[in-house]
């Protein structure tokens, strides 16, 4: 079994910085690759960065490049998100998701495990 845990979602001014935390804990498929995915009210879920197994490869919505940044420690099965230059346009819901393959997609369907999300509300 695999738990996905989100944490640190708040509410930040725009211009501000958040950092997500992703935990895997369980069979956590440590070479998987990982994803963060976001789902504003009334809107289609949307791709925001993945990162390799390895970490080596990271990839990210348009709408987050340049102001978002994946990363993961694999000794303590942990993915994190940082983001800065936040945006209004930037709340939503925010969801980690794990593959057992370690290639990077913007496919959120080949994510076989999800966390139930964190909340992020960015004021202007």
């Amino acid at each position: 079994q695999v738990h996905v845990e989100e944490s640190g979602g708040g509410s930040v001014q725009a211009g501000g910085s958040l950092r997500l935390s992703c935990a895997v804990s369980g069979r956590t498929f440590s070479d998987g690759a990982r994803a963060w995915f976001r789902q504003a009210p009334g809107k289609r879920r949307e791709f925001v960065a993945s990162i390799s197994g390895s970490g080596a490869f990271t990839r990210y919505g348009f709408s987050v490049k340049g102001r978002f940044t994946i990363s993961r420690d694999n000794a303590k099965n942990t993915v994190s998100l940082q983001m800065d230059s936040l945006k209004p346009e930037d709340t939503a819901d925010y969801y980690c998701a794990v593959r057992r393959d370690s290639t990077p997609t913007e496919e959120a369907l080949i994510y076989e495990y999800w966390g139930r999300g964190t909340q992020v509300s960015v004021s202007s």
